[in-house]
Protein backbone atom coordinates (compact mmCIF):
# COMPACT_ATOMS: atom_id res chain seq x y z
CA UNK A 1 0.00 0.00 0.00
CA UNK A 2 2.79 2.45 0.84
CA UNK A 3 4.33 2.02 -2.59
CA UNK A 4 0.89 2.35 -4.27
CA UNK A 5 0.29 5.47 -2.49
CA UNK A 6 3.71 6.91 -3.75
CA UNK A 7 2.93 5.74 -7.40
CA UNK A 8 -0.43 7.28 -7.56
CA UNK A 9 0.28 10.06 -6.13
CA UNK A 10 3.14 10.99 -8.68
CA UNK A 11 0.58 10.10 -11.51
CA UNK A 12 -1.81 12.21 -10.40
CA UNK A 13 1.14 14.84 -10.03
CA UNK A 14 2.42 14.51 -13.97
CA UNK A 15 -1.64 14.71 -15.34
CA UNK A 16 -0.73 16.08 -19.04
CA UNK A 17 2.70 17.76 -19.43
CA UNK A 18 4.25 19.37 -16.09
CA UNK A 19 6.22 22.32 -15.89
CA UNK A 20 9.14 20.83 -17.24
CA UNK A 21 10.09 23.15 -20.37
CA UNK A 22 8.88 26.88 -19.11
CA UNK A 23 9.99 27.29 -15.30
CA UNK A 24 11.51 30.22 -13.13
CA UNK A 25 13.52 29.73 -9.91
CA UNK A 26 15.07 32.98 -8.01
CA UNK A 27 17.53 32.87 -4.96
CA UNK A 28 18.11 34.88 -1.99
CA UNK A 29 21.16 33.02 0.22
CA UNK A 30 21.36 33.51 3.76
CA UNK A 31 22.94 37.36 4.08
CA UNK A 32 20.78 39.01 1.26
CA UNK A 33 17.68 38.45 3.25
CA UNK A 34 16.23 40.63 5.66
CA UNK A 35 16.20 37.74 8.60
CA UNK A 36 19.04 35.74 7.48
CA UNK A 37 16.80 32.91 5.68
CA UNK A 38 17.30 31.54 2.90
CA UNK A 39 14.74 32.36 0.01
CA UNK A 40 13.95 30.34 -3.18
CA UNK A 41 10.67 30.53 -5.75
CA UNK A 42 9.39 28.18 -8.48
CA UNK A 43 6.90 28.76 -11.09
CA UNK A 44 5.38 25.57 -12.50
CA UNK A 45 4.41 27.19 -16.06
CA UNK A 46 2.78 24.20 -18.26
CA UNK A 47 -0.93 25.05 -20.44
CA UNK A 48 -1.26 21.24 -18.90
CA UNK A 49 -1.11 21.15 -15.73
CA UNK A 50 -3.79 21.47 -12.67
CA UNK A 51 -2.75 23.17 -9.75
CA UNK A 52 -2.64 21.80 -6.61
CA UNK A 53 -0.41 20.85 -3.69
CA UNK A 54 1.13 17.19 -3.55
CA UNK A 55 2.15 15.51 0.02
CA UNK A 56 3.78 12.09 1.27
CA UNK A 57 3.63 11.03 4.53
CA UNK A 58 7.17 10.17 6.70
CA UNK A 59 7.75 6.03 6.39
CA UNK A 60 9.56 3.14 7.28
CA UNK A 61 10.25 0.25 4.70
CA UNK A 62 11.79 -3.06 5.38
CA UNK A 63 14.98 -4.41 3.57
CA UNK A 64 14.33 -5.36 -0.08
CA UNK A 65 11.58 -3.38 0.00
CA UNK A 66 10.74 -1.30 -3.68
CA UNK A 67 9.85 2.36 -4.59
CA UNK A 68 8.21 2.35 -8.25
CA UNK A 69 9.68 5.23 -10.16
CA UNK A 70 7.13 7.39 -12.22
CA UNK A 71 8.02 10.09 -14.63
CA UNK A 72 6.89 13.64 -13.86
CA UNK A 73 5.79 14.66 -16.76
CA UNK A 74 3.64 11.59 -18.72
CA UNK A 75 3.16 9.04 -15.83
CA UNK A 76 4.94 6.39 -17.56
CA UNK A 77 6.22 3.75 -14.74
CA UNK A 78 10.10 3.82 -15.44
CA UNK A 79 10.91 1.38 -13.12
CA UNK A 80 11.12 0.22 -9.48
CA UNK A 81 14.40 1.13 -6.82
CA UNK A 82 15.65 0.07 -4.01
CA UNK A 83 13.69 1.85 -1.07
CA UNK A 84 15.10 3.61 1.65
CA UNK A 85 14.63 2.75 5.76
CA UNK A 86 13.22 5.55 6.29
CA UNK A 87 11.84 8.46 4.21
CA UNK A 88 11.11 12.15 5.34
CA UNK A 89 6.88 13.83 5.45
CA UNK A 90 6.83 16.41 1.85
CA UNK A 91 4.98 18.91 1.45
CA UNK A 92 4.46 20.25 -1.82
CA UNK A 93 8.65 20.81 -2.71
CA UNK A 94 9.65 21.28 0.21
CA UNK A 95 10.29 18.38 3.13
CA UNK A 96 9.55 17.99 6.66
CA UNK A 97 13.08 19.74 7.42
CA UNK A 98 12.95 22.57 5.71
CA UNK A 99 14.81 21.18 2.67
CA UNK A 100 13.48 22.28 -0.58
CA UNK A 101 13.98 21.62 -4.59
CA UNK A 102 12.79 23.65 -7.59
CA UNK A 103 14.13 23.33 -11.13
CA UNK A 104 13.81 24.99 -15.02
CA UNK A 105 14.28 22.91 -17.55
CA UNK A 106 16.57 23.65 -20.44
CA UNK A 107 17.43 20.41 -22.71
CA UNK A 108 20.18 20.63 -24.17
CA UNK A 109 22.21 18.97 -26.98
CA UNK A 110 19.51 16.48 -27.89
CA UNK A 111 21.82 13.93 -28.06
CA UNK A 112 22.52 13.95 -24.38
CA UNK A 113 19.06 13.02 -23.60
CA UNK A 114 19.05 10.87 -20.89
CA UNK A 115 18.38 7.11 -21.53
CA UNK A 116 18.22 5.61 -17.39
CA UNK A 117 15.59 5.57 -14.90
CA UNK A 118 15.71 9.07 -12.62
CA UNK A 119 13.78 11.39 -14.57
CA UNK A 120 14.25 15.40 -13.05
CA UNK A 121 10.72 15.10 -11.39
CA UNK A 122 11.32 11.56 -9.58
CA UNK A 123 14.53 12.87 -8.93
CA UNK A 124 13.40 15.76 -7.10
CA UNK A 125 10.55 14.20 -4.56
CA UNK A 126 12.90 11.10 -3.85
CA UNK A 127 15.69 13.24 -3.03
CA UNK A 128 13.20 15.44 -0.42
CA UNK A 129 12.37 11.85 0.83
CA UNK A 130 15.91 11.39 1.68
CA UNK A 131 17.84 14.43 2.22
CA UNK A 132 17.84 16.50 5.24
CA UNK A 133 20.23 19.34 4.24
CA UNK A 134 21.13 20.88 0.53
CA UNK A 135 24.45 19.74 0.54
CA UNK A 136 23.33 16.85 1.52
CA UNK A 137 20.54 16.58 -1.15
CA UNK A 138 23.30 17.23 -3.99
CA UNK A 139 25.01 14.07 -3.05
CA UNK A 140 21.79 12.00 -3.16
CA UNK A 141 20.36 12.94 -6.55
CA UNK A 142 24.07 12.73 -7.91
CA UNK A 143 24.24 9.11 -6.37
CA UNK A 144 20.87 8.20 -7.96
CA UNK A 145 21.48 8.91 -11.53
CA UNK A 146 24.92 7.48 -11.46
CA UNK A 147 23.39 4.55 -9.74
CA UNK A 148 20.10 4.36 -12.10
CA UNK A 149 21.06 6.50 -14.75
CA UNK A 150 19.02 9.48 -15.86
CA UNK A 151 16.03 9.55 -17.94
CA UNK A 152 15.52 13.50 -18.90
CA UNK A 153 17.50 16.21 -20.63
CA UNK A 154 19.36 19.04 -19.82
CA UNK A 155 17.94 20.61 -16.10
CA UNK A 156 18.93 23.31 -13.36
CA UNK A 157 17.95 22.69 -9.69
CA UNK A 158 17.75 25.28 -7.12
CA UNK A 159 18.56 23.46 -3.99
CA UNK A 160 18.16 24.61 -0.66
CA UNK A 161 17.90 24.47 3.55
CA UNK A 162 18.01 27.17 6.08
CA UNK A 163 21.51 27.83 5.80
CA UNK A 164 22.34 26.72 2.30
CA UNK A 165 21.55 27.51 -1.16
CA UNK A 166 22.90 25.56 -4.63
CA UNK A 167 22.57 25.67 -7.75
CA UNK A 168 22.76 22.36 -9.64
CA UNK A 169 23.03 21.73 -13.41
CA UNK A 170 23.02 18.34 -14.83
CA UNK A 171 22.79 16.41 -18.07
CA UNK A 172 22.55 12.79 -18.98
CA UNK A 173 24.89 11.43 -21.72
CA UNK A 174 23.15 9.92 -24.59
CA UNK A 175 21.84 6.30 -25.00
CA UNK A 176 25.77 4.90 -25.04
CA UNK A 177 26.60 6.61 -21.32
CA UNK A 178 25.45 5.69 -18.34
CA UNK A 179 24.60 8.56 -16.11
CA UNK A 180 24.73 12.71 -16.28
CA UNK A 181 27.66 15.01 -16.32
CA UNK A 182 26.65 17.76 -13.26
CA UNK A 183 28.65 20.69 -11.59
CA UNK A 184 26.96 22.41 -8.66
CA UNK A 185 27.59 25.49 -6.63
CA UNK A 186 26.67 27.77 -3.64
CA UNK A 187 25.13 30.90 -3.86
CA UNK A 188 27.71 32.86 -1.21
CA UNK A 189 26.03 34.43 1.10
CA UNK A 190 24.81 38.40 0.93
CA UNK A 191 23.79 37.62 -3.34
CA UNK A 192 21.47 36.36 -5.42
CA UNK A 193 21.34 34.28 -8.11
CA UNK A 194 18.48 32.03 -10.36
CA UNK A 195 17.72 30.62 -13.23
CA UNK A 196 14.98 30.43 -15.95
CA UNK A 197 15.29 27.36 -18.83
CA UNK A 198 18.78 27.40 -19.89
CA UNK A 199 22.25 26.74 -18.28
CA UNK A 200 23.66 29.48 -16.10
CA UNK A 201 26.95 28.04 -14.85
CA UNK A 202 29.38 29.08 -17.06
CA UNK A 203 33.02 28.50 -16.33
CA UNK A 204 33.74 27.75 -12.22
CA UNK A 205 37.02 27.06 -9.83
CA UNK A 206 38.15 23.35 -9.98
CA UNK A 207 39.68 23.65 -7.14
CA UNK A 208 36.95 25.31 -4.41
CA UNK A 209 34.96 23.57 -1.57
CA UNK A 210 31.77 25.09 -2.65
CA UNK A 211 31.86 23.94 -6.00
CA UNK A 212 30.92 19.96 -6.67
CA UNK A 213 31.77 18.36 -9.88
CA UNK A 214 31.34 15.20 -11.74
CA UNK A 215 34.67 13.70 -12.52
CA UNK A 216 34.10 13.65 -15.89
CA UNK A 217 32.48 16.77 -16.34
CA UNK A 218 35.68 18.10 -18.89
CA UNK A 219 36.20 14.69 -20.14
CA UNK A 220 33.38 14.01 -21.43
CA UNK A 221 32.91 17.31 -23.14
CA UNK A 222 36.37 16.61 -24.74
CA UNK A 223 35.33 13.28 -25.72
CA UNK A 224 32.33 14.73 -27.49
CA UNK A 225 33.78 17.37 -29.06
CA UNK A 226 31.75 19.96 -27.10
CA UNK A 227 35.72 21.05 -25.65
CA UNK A 228 38.67 21.65 -26.52
CA UNK A 229 40.65 24.27 -24.34
CA UNK A 230 42.49 24.21 -21.53
CA UNK A 231 40.53 22.87 -17.67
CA UNK A 232 40.35 26.10 -16.30
CA UNK A 233 38.56 27.66 -19.46
CA UNK A 234 35.74 25.39 -19.68
CA UNK A 235 32.52 26.45 -19.56
CA UNK A 236 29.46 24.43 -18.90
CA UNK A 237 26.78 25.96 -20.49
CA UNK A 238 28.96 26.86 -23.24
CA UNK A 239 29.54 22.78 -23.46
CA UNK A 240 26.51 21.51 -22.77
CA UNK A 241 23.24 23.42 -23.64
CA UNK A 242 21.82 25.25 -27.00
CA UNK A 243 22.39 29.32 -26.61
CA UNK A 244 20.21 30.45 -29.01
CA UNK A 245 17.63 33.62 -29.18
CA UNK A 246 15.17 31.52 -27.06
CA UNK A 247 17.60 30.77 -24.06
CA UNK A 248 18.83 34.14 -23.73
CA UNK A 249 15.67 36.51 -24.45
CA UNK A 250 13.19 34.08 -23.67
CA UNK A 251 14.87 32.58 -20.69
CA UNK A 252 17.85 34.35 -18.99
CA UNK A 253 15.93 37.29 -19.80
CA UNK A 254 13.90 36.49 -16.79
CA UNK A 255 16.48 35.91 -14.51
CA UNK A 256 17.91 39.41 -15.66
CA UNK A 257 15.16 41.26 -14.64
CA UNK A 258 15.25 39.93 -11.00
CA UNK A 259 18.59 40.98 -10.83
CA UNK A 260 18.20 44.54 -12.80
CA UNK A 261 15.59 45.17 -10.27
CA UNK A 262 17.56 44.24 -7.27
CA UNK A 263 21.32 45.25 -8.00
CA UNK A 264 23.01 48.71 -7.96
CA UNK A 265 20.83 51.03 -10.04
CA UNK A 266 22.12 50.64 -14.11
CA UNK A 267 24.79 47.84 -13.01
CA UNK A 268 22.73 45.16 -15.18
CA UNK A 269 22.78 47.64 -18.29
CA UNK A 270 26.18 45.92 -19.34
CA UNK A 271 24.11 42.56 -19.79
CA UNK A 272 21.36 43.73 -22.44
CA UNK A 273 23.57 42.67 -25.56
CA UNK A 274 24.13 39.55 -24.08
CA UNK A 275 20.13 39.16 -23.47
CA UNK A 276 18.73 40.83 -26.42
CA UNK A 277 22.03 38.90 -29.37
CA UNK A 278 23.92 37.37 -27.73
CA UNK A 279 27.12 39.83 -27.67
CA UNK A 280 29.65 40.56 -24.79
CA UNK A 281 30.00 38.63 -21.94
CA UNK A 282 26.98 36.21 -20.22
CA UNK A 283 25.22 37.17 -17.00
CA UNK A 284 27.33 36.90 -14.09
CA UNK A 285 25.73 33.37 -11.79
CA UNK A 286 24.73 35.51 -9.10
CA UNK A 287 24.92 39.83 -7.93
CA UNK A 288 24.83 41.51 -4.41
CA UNK A 289 21.79 43.34 -4.07
CA UNK A 290 21.25 46.99 -3.10
CA UNK A 291 19.42 45.97 -0.28
CA UNK A 292 18.41 42.86 2.12
CA UNK A 293 15.10 41.05 0.18
CA UNK A 294 12.39 39.97 1.93
CA UNK A 295 9.60 36.88 1.18
CA UNK A 296 7.47 39.51 -0.29
CA UNK A 297 9.78 41.07 -2.59
CA UNK A 298 10.61 37.52 -3.83
CA UNK A 299 6.54 37.76 -4.13
CA UNK A 300 6.52 40.43 -6.39
CA UNK A 301 9.17 39.85 -8.46
CA UNK A 302 7.40 36.47 -9.50
CA UNK A 303 4.20 38.76 -10.51
CA UNK A 304 7.34 40.48 -13.15
CA UNK A 305 6.40 41.39 -16.46
CA UNK A 306 9.38 43.30 -17.08
CA UNK A 307 8.07 46.85 -15.92
CA UNK A 308 10.08 49.51 -16.33
CA UNK A 309 12.82 48.07 -18.51
CA UNK A 310 13.49 48.03 -22.44
CA UNK A 311 11.19 44.99 -22.33
CA UNK A 312 8.01 46.27 -20.64
CA UNK A 313 5.18 44.24 -22.07
CA UNK A 314 2.76 47.17 -21.13
CA UNK A 315 4.59 49.17 -23.76
CA UNK A 316 3.45 47.92 -27.12
CA UNK A 317 0.87 47.82 -29.18
CA UNK A 318 0.55 43.67 -28.37
CA UNK A 319 -0.51 45.00 -24.51
CA UNK A 320 -3.53 45.59 -26.57
CA UNK A 321 -6.15 48.75 -25.23
CA UNK A 322 -5.62 48.03 -21.90
CA UNK A 323 -1.76 47.22 -21.34
CA UNK A 324 -2.28 43.76 -20.85
CA UNK A 325 1.45 42.78 -20.09
CA UNK A 326 0.94 38.58 -21.79
CA UNK A 327 1.00 37.26 -24.73
CA UNK A 328 -1.11 33.83 -26.05
CA UNK A 329 1.66 31.13 -27.67
CA UNK A 330 3.06 30.81 -29.41
CA UNK A 331 5.90 32.85 -28.53
CA UNK A 332 7.37 33.40 -32.17
CA UNK A 333 5.42 34.71 -35.60
CA UNK A 334 6.35 35.75 -38.85
CA UNK A 335 5.38 38.74 -40.87
CA UNK A 336 6.92 39.42 -44.28
CA UNK A 337 8.92 36.35 -43.91
CA UNK A 338 10.72 37.97 -40.82
CA UNK A 339 10.59 36.10 -37.64
CA UNK A 340 9.52 38.22 -34.58
CA UNK A 341 9.13 37.19 -30.63
CA UNK A 342 6.91 38.41 -27.81
CA UNK A 343 8.63 38.72 -24.64
CA UNK A 344 8.71 35.90 -21.64
CA UNK A 345 8.08 36.97 -18.54
CA UNK A 346 8.34 35.64 -15.02
CA UNK A 347 4.98 35.87 -14.72
CA UNK A 348 2.56 34.27 -16.89
CA UNK A 349 -0.80 32.82 -17.69
CA UNK A 350 -0.23 29.21 -18.09
CA UNK A 351 0.72 28.64 -14.06
CA UNK A 352 -0.05 25.85 -12.71
CA UNK A 353 1.52 26.42 -9.30
CA UNK A 354 4.53 28.62 -8.18
CA UNK A 355 5.88 29.28 -4.78
CA UNK A 356 8.53 31.35 -2.07
CA UNK A 357 10.11 29.14 -0.23
CA UNK A 358 11.55 30.60 3.18
CA UNK A 359 13.80 28.66 4.95
CA UNK A 360 15.16 30.13 8.44
CA UNK A 361 16.45 27.55 11.38
CA UNK A 362 15.80 30.87 13.98
CA UNK A 363 11.94 29.54 13.88
CA UNK A 364 10.61 26.90 15.83
CA UNK A 365 11.08 23.00 13.93
CA UNK A 366 7.49 22.67 12.66
CA UNK A 367 7.42 25.96 11.08
CA UNK A 368 11.51 26.53 9.73
CA UNK A 369 10.38 26.10 6.29
CA UNK A 370 7.28 27.98 4.93
CA UNK A 371 6.15 27.30 1.40
CA UNK A 372 4.22 30.66 0.60
CA UNK A 373 2.14 28.68 -1.94
CA UNK A 374 -0.18 30.01 -4.77
CA UNK A 375 -1.91 28.57 -7.72
CA UNK A 376 -2.47 29.84 -11.52
CA UNK A 377 -0.84 32.71 -12.60
CA UNK A 378 1.24 34.08 -9.86
CA UNK A 379 0.37 37.51 -11.29
CA UNK A 380 -3.19 37.54 -9.36
CA UNK A 381 -2.29 34.55 -7.30
CA UNK A 382 -1.89 34.96 -3.27
CA UNK A 383 0.56 33.33 -1.63
CA UNK A 384 -0.77 31.23 1.56
CA UNK A 385 1.40 30.02 4.11
CA UNK A 386 2.04 26.02 4.26
CA UNK A 387 5.05 24.83 7.04
CA UNK A 388 6.94 22.16 6.85
CA UNK A 389 5.55 20.08 9.64
CA UNK A 390 2.35 20.27 7.46
CA UNK A 391 0.41 17.05 7.45
CA UNK A 392 -2.83 17.55 5.44
CA UNK A 393 -3.81 19.35 2.39
CA UNK A 394 -6.85 21.93 1.93
CA UNK A 395 -9.32 20.62 0.38
CA UNK A 396 -9.32 24.07 -2.14
CA UNK A 397 -5.50 23.01 -2.81
CA UNK A 398 -6.04 18.96 -2.77
CA UNK A 399 -5.43 17.28 -5.96
CA UNK A 400 -8.46 15.22 -5.93
CA UNK A 401 -10.99 18.48 -5.65
CA UNK A 402 -10.54 19.00 -9.41
CA UNK A 403 -9.00 18.85 -12.87
CA UNK A 404 -7.89 20.91 -15.67
CA UNK A 405 -11.17 20.05 -17.36
CA UNK A 406 -13.29 19.91 -13.80
CA UNK A 407 -14.39 23.52 -12.44
CA UNK A 408 -15.45 23.47 -8.91
CA UNK A 409 -16.04 26.12 -7.00
CA UNK A 410 -14.10 24.79 -3.76
CA UNK A 411 -10.67 24.87 -5.96
CA UNK A 412 -8.67 27.86 -5.65
CA UNK A 413 -6.76 27.21 -8.96
CA UNK A 414 -10.33 27.11 -10.70
CA UNK A 415 -11.11 30.47 -8.43
CA UNK A 416 -7.90 32.14 -9.58
CA UNK A 417 -8.22 31.40 -13.01
CA UNK A 418 -11.85 32.92 -12.50
CA UNK A 419 -9.82 36.57 -11.37
CA UNK A 420 -7.08 36.63 -13.93
CA UNK A 421 -8.80 35.46 -17.00
CA UNK A 422 -11.07 38.71 -16.17
CA UNK A 423 -7.90 40.63 -16.07
CA UNK A 424 -6.50 39.51 -19.25
CA UNK A 425 -9.07 41.47 -21.02
CA UNK A 426 -9.41 44.77 -18.91
CA UNK A 427 -5.95 44.52 -17.36
CA UNK A 428 -5.18 48.34 -16.54
CA UNK A 429 -9.21 48.54 -15.68
CA UNK A 430 -8.80 45.55 -13.41
CA UNK A 431 -5.73 45.09 -12.21
CA UNK A 432 -6.09 47.94 -9.09
CA UNK A 433 -8.99 45.80 -7.53
CA UNK A 434 -7.42 42.68 -7.94
CA UNK A 435 -3.78 43.95 -6.13
CA UNK A 436 -5.98 46.07 -3.51
CA UNK A 437 -7.77 42.33 -2.51
CA UNK A 438 -4.71 39.91 -2.40
CA UNK A 439 -2.34 42.39 -0.78
CA UNK A 440 -4.90 43.06 2.22
CA UNK A 441 -4.86 39.49 2.61
CA UNK A 442 -1.16 38.85 1.73
CA UNK A 443 -0.21 41.23 4.97
CA UNK A 444 -2.70 39.89 6.80
CA UNK A 445 -0.94 36.53 6.59
CA UNK A 446 2.18 37.65 6.76
CA UNK A 447 1.88 39.31 9.85
CA UNK A 448 -0.06 36.34 11.43
CA UNK A 449 2.70 34.36 10.45
CA UNK A 450 5.39 36.55 11.61
CA UNK A 451 3.82 36.09 15.28
CA UNK A 452 3.37 32.34 14.92
CA UNK A 453 7.05 31.60 16.18
CA UNK A 454 6.46 33.38 19.91
CA UNK A 455 3.14 30.74 19.92
CA UNK A 456 4.55 28.11 18.73
CA UNK A 457 7.48 27.91 20.36
CA UNK A 458 5.97 27.07 23.34
CA UNK A 459 4.56 23.82 21.68
CA UNK A 460 5.32 20.05 21.64
CA UNK A 461 6.00 19.34 17.82
CA UNK A 462 2.68 17.63 17.68
CA UNK A 463 0.54 19.99 18.73
CA UNK A 464 2.25 22.59 16.48
CA UNK A 465 2.15 20.58 13.77
CA UNK A 466 -1.50 20.24 14.14
CA UNK A 467 -1.59 23.79 14.79
CA UNK A 468 -0.13 25.09 11.79
CA UNK A 469 -1.94 22.58 10.03
CA UNK A 470 -5.07 23.67 10.53
CA UNK A 471 -3.77 27.28 9.77
CA UNK A 472 -2.76 26.69 6.32
CA UNK A 473 -6.19 24.66 5.62
CA UNK A 474 -8.08 27.41 7.14
CA UNK A 475 -6.37 30.53 5.92
CA UNK A 476 -6.32 28.45 2.13
CA UNK A 477 -9.81 27.89 1.92
CA UNK A 478 -10.73 31.29 3.28
CA UNK A 479 -8.54 33.09 0.39
CA UNK A 480 -10.68 30.48 -1.82
CA UNK A 481 -13.64 31.87 -0.45
CA UNK A 482 -13.01 35.75 -0.61
CA UNK A 483 -11.29 35.19 -4.28
CA UNK A 484 -15.01 33.94 -5.51
CA UNK A 485 -16.34 36.89 -4.27
CA UNK A 486 -13.58 39.09 -5.63
CA UNK A 487 -14.28 37.12 -9.02
CA UNK A 488 -18.10 37.83 -9.18
CA UNK A 489 -17.56 41.82 -8.10
CA UNK A 490 -15.33 42.09 -11.18
CA UNK A 491 -17.95 40.89 -13.15
CA UNK A 492 -20.57 42.39 -11.95
CA UNK A 493 -18.91 45.83 -12.21
CA UNK A 494 -17.10 46.06 -15.59
CA UNK A 495 -19.97 43.93 -17.53
CA UNK A 496 -20.40 44.36 -21.28
CA UNK A 497 -17.46 47.00 -20.68
CA UNK A 498 -18.76 49.36 -18.47
CA UNK A 499 -17.55 50.60 -15.19
CA UNK A 500 -19.89 50.75 -12.65
CA UNK A 501 -19.88 53.51 -10.00
CA UNK A 502 -19.19 52.51 -6.46
CA UNK A 503 -20.40 54.84 -3.21
CA UNK A 504 -19.12 53.68 0.19
CA UNK A 505 -18.38 50.00 -0.95
CA UNK A 506 -21.86 49.73 -2.89
CA UNK A 507 -22.63 50.23 -6.86
CA UNK A 508 -23.99 53.41 -6.43
CA UNK A 509 -27.93 53.82 -7.09
CA UNK A 510 -29.60 57.53 -7.62
CA UNK A 511 -31.97 58.59 -5.67
CA UNK A 512 -34.57 56.58 -6.79
CA UNK A 513 -32.66 52.89 -6.18
CA UNK A 514 -32.40 52.84 -10.19
CA UNK A 515 -28.41 52.13 -10.86
CA UNK A 516 -26.60 55.14 -11.68
CA UNK A 517 -25.27 55.42 -15.53
CA UNK A 518 -21.37 53.84 -15.44
CA UNK A 519 -18.42 55.06 -16.76
CA UNK A 520 -17.52 54.82 -19.75
CA UNK A 521 -13.55 53.32 -19.70
CA UNK A 522 -12.99 53.61 -23.39
CA UNK A 523 -9.32 52.72 -24.33
CA UNK A 524 -5.95 54.09 -24.40
CA UNK A 525 -4.25 56.48 -26.58
CA UNK A 526 -1.85 54.22 -27.82
CA UNK A 527 -4.58 51.99 -29.03
CA UNK A 528 -6.75 54.62 -30.23
CA UNK A 529 -3.69 55.81 -32.82
CA UNK A 530 -3.09 52.01 -34.31
CA UNK A 531 -7.01 52.54 -35.22
CA UNK A 532 -5.89 55.75 -36.66
CA UNK A 533 -3.00 54.32 -38.76
CA UNK A 534 -5.31 51.18 -39.79
CA UNK A 535 -8.36 52.94 -41.09
CA UNK A 536 -8.64 56.78 -40.09
CA UNK A 537 -10.14 57.60 -43.31
CA UNK A 538 -13.14 55.65 -43.02
CA UNK A 539 -13.54 56.53 -39.38
CA UNK A 540 -13.56 60.15 -39.93
CA UNK A 541 -15.94 61.74 -38.71
CA UNK A 542 -17.14 64.27 -41.16
CA UNK A 543 -19.95 66.89 -40.89
CA UNK A 544 -22.35 67.24 -43.09
CA UNK A 545 -22.01 70.71 -45.35
CA UNK A 546 -24.86 73.16 -44.62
Amino acid sequence: MKQKKVLVTLAAAAIGSAAALACTSLIAAPGATASGESLVTYAADSHTLYGALYSQPAADYGKGEKRPVVEWDTGKLMGEIDQTAHTYATVGNMNEHGLTIAESTWGGRPELAGSGMIDYGSLIYITLQRAKTAREAVKVMTDLVDKYGYASSGESFSIADPTEVWIMELIGKGETDKGAVWVARRVPDGYISGHANHARIHKFPLKDSETLYSKDVISFARKQGYFQGKDEDFDFSRAYAITDAGALRGCDARVWAYFNRYAPKGEMEQYLPWILEGKGEPMPLWVRPEKKLSAADLKDMMRDHFEGTPLDMTQDIGAGPFDCPYRWRPMTYTVDEQEYTHERAIATQQTGFSFVADMNSSRPDAMKGILWFGVDDANTCVYVPVFNSNNKVPRSLHEDTADLYTLNWDAMFWVNNYVANQAYNRYSQMIPDIRKVQRGIENDLENMVSQLPATVASMPYAEAQQHLTAITEQTADNTTATYKQLGDYLFVKYLDGNIKKERDGKFARTADGMPEQPVFGGYNERYFRSIVNDAGERLKVVEPQQ
